[in-house]
């Protein structure tokens, strides 16, 4: 009697999701969160101590421009406390921990949203680490060598006028100054952050374009607002480069978007 096969059960439908998809608990989310932050607060702390030392150093570098618009003779900045030079150069080490710890904190970040990717995905993690601690810091220095010197002329010598002389204080520069270079800095991340959304499915290209005009106002709005001159040529040397970012957005969008089985 010749043996019948057995029936064979269809192939389970894949699914369409990372390969190797683990479905987290929000506490496990959670406590995930948590231990990147620490990493990210860890190598932050680190680079304040070892950038401290160059506090002084790093000060009078960040107030170039500002002291190349003073008068001759004046070039000076005066504090109003005893305590309040020890107090900038903990910011200056402060914040120059934070640019030094970039690539380790964009690391912990990727590492976190990692798992809701494909494998090829994943591995993109070194080009998007260094890239993205490339723009930020291409747009501080856009914004230091570019920005800053026409924006404290206009501020110091044409707007306040011959017969006044400026009486500059550490603390109101430095703020001023740090203020602006972390803002270009996130001004030139906006390609990967529309680059990355659309790798995780949140938004695609396509949307992006259709909301190109309405992004340009928000553009120079916010270029308004950030900007400390009033002036049309600072405010489009603000504008243009983040319209073009948004455009660079757009295409690494396109290029990179998550492919769907």
């Amino acid at each position: 009697m010749p043996l019948t096969p057995l029936p064979t059960l269809p192939d389970e439908p894949k699914k369409d999701g990372p390969e190797d998809d683990v479905h987290l608990t929000l506490m496990q989310h959670l406590e995930d969160l948590r231990r990147r932050l620490k990493w990210a607060l860890l190598w932050i702390v680190i680079g304040f101590l070892v950038c401290y030392h160059w506090a002084k150093d790093l000060f009078h570098v960040l107030m170039r421009p500002v002291l190349a618009s003073l008068p001759e003779g004046e070039k000076a900045l005066h504090f109003s406390s005893s305590i309040e030079p020890f107090m900038i150069y903990l910011k200056v080490g402060l914040y120059a921990g934070l640019f030094v710890a970039i690539p380790a904190v964009l690391y912990q970040v990727w590492a976190f949203v990692a798992p809701g990717m494909y494998h090829r995905e994943q591995r993109a993690i070194v080009p998007f680490v260094v890239s993205s601690s490339l723009m930020f810091l291409i747009g501080s220095a856009f914004c230091y060598f570019v920005i800053l010197p026409p924006a404290f002329h206009f501020l110091i010598v044409e707007a306040a006028g011959p017969d006044i002389k400026p009486v500059l204080m550490m603390s109101d520069q430095l703020g001023l100054v740090l203020t602006l270079l972390v803002a270009f800095g996130i001004v030139f991340e906006i390609p990967l952050v529309l680059t990355s959304l659309s790798m995780l499915d949140i938004v695609n290209w396509r949307w992006l374009a259709k909301y190109r005009r309405h992004a340009i106002v928000v553009n120079v709005i916010i270029a308004a607002i950030v900007t400390p001159t009033g002036d049309p040529f600072n405010l489009a040397l603000m504008a243009v480069p983040m319209i073009l970012c948004y455009e660079l957005g757009i295409l690494g969008a396109r290029l990179f978007a998550k492919k769907k089985n």
